[in-house]
């Protein structure tokens, strides 16, 4: 019988990664640090396995294969449709864009890479980039990129816990030092980057840019043209982080029994934030603490969450 199923998440170690979600979220591993944890992903660059249960140690690919597509969505997709993380940044990360399905699939035959981040911590100073500033273009950008003024055109935002940015394809965008987010993303690994601070990488080699690819997807939008987007497809309500043609994603802080449900368009994907609690379903309860991930497949209707949680639950 299909149910709710936990997942183990894949690691990545990079160069401006921290420590946290070993020392604050449970993670396990012997890398030096963890900059991402890929908590819900289908990719050959990153593969879920299961925890317990009927499908105990079988790859999320697998469990796919064996129960069908249709514990995914019954809409007519060819891959899986979304890559969900927690990601740590003890150091900035580099200026970054990414492109929307079209040049993606002409260049690399992959998805688009539209995203948003829920800010789960932030230190007191910490500051992201959010777009370029206002009226610059592609040429002032080229330019900046030559004569290494890049950060003379970017705009920095402080941010706090609790904070939600919508990043669309197109828009400039860079996580800042002492922020501890979750990202819900298109099923993409694309990024192309602008600029990296000159750092060396593990060679000690400057990190490869992408300038001229960059340059062709960057869209410079306004807040309330991303606003829009980010609510593209439902009106507000108190739980929506946001919802769009991508994904439909909704936070919620659970101290009492709180009733959810699968239909046959799309799984949920459940991340606990915080908290200790319980997914019940047709009397089997499964233990959420925080740090877990759960796949709960598309179709089989009601389940609940109980206890003193907080959680993100994805959807497309």
């Amino acid at each position: 019988m299909l149910k709710p199923i936990k997942v183990q998440p894949i690691f990545k170690e990079i160069i401006w990664g921290g420590n946290r979600l070993k020392t604050d979220y449970n993670k396990i591993s012997s890398l030096n640090n963890i900059a991402e944890s890929w908590e819900l992903t289908v990719r050959d660059d990153g593969m879920n396995t299961i925890i317990g249960g009927e499908f105990d140690g079988l790859t999320m690919q697998e469990y796919i294969e064996k129960n069908g597509f249709e514990v995914v969505t019954n809409k007519a997709l060819d891959r899986f449709p979304l890559l969900i993380k927690f990601i740590d940044a003890e150091d900035n990360l580099s200026i970054q864009v990414h492109p929307d399905d079209a040049y993606a699939m002409e260049k690399a035959n992959s998805l688009g890479k539209t995203e948003m981040w829920y800010i789960i911590d932030a230190k007191p100073d910490a500051k992201l980039v959010y777009g370029l500033k206002p009226g610059c273009s592609t040429e002032t950008l080229r330019e900046a990129i030559k004569n290494g003024t890049v950060e003379e055109q970017l705009n920095f935002v402080s941010v706090k816990k609790g904070d939600v940015f919508f990043i669309p394809s197109g828009l400039v965008h860079a996580i800042g030092a002492g922020i501890l987010l979750a990202e819900i993303q298109q099923n993409s690994n694309i990024t192309y980057r602008v600029y990296d601070y000159n750092r060396l990488g593990k060679d000690g080699k400057p990190r490869e840019l992408h300038v001229e690819d960059a340059l062709n997807v960057i869209v410079n939008r306004s807040e309330a043209e991303i606003d829009k987007i980010r609510f593209s497809a439902n009106a507000k309500n108190d739980n929506l982080l946001a919802s769009c043609e991508f994904f439909n994603v909704e936070k919620f802080f659970i101290d009492k029994p709180c009733e959810f449900s699968t239909n046959a368009e799309s799984f949920n994907s459940i991340l606990c934030l915080d908290g200790v609690g319980e997914i019940e379903y047709q009397g089997e309860k499964f233990s959420l603490c925080k740090g877990d991930s759960y796949f709960v497949p598309a179709g089989i209707g009601a389940y609940s969450v109980s206890g003193n949680v907080e959680i993100i639950v994805s959807r497309i």
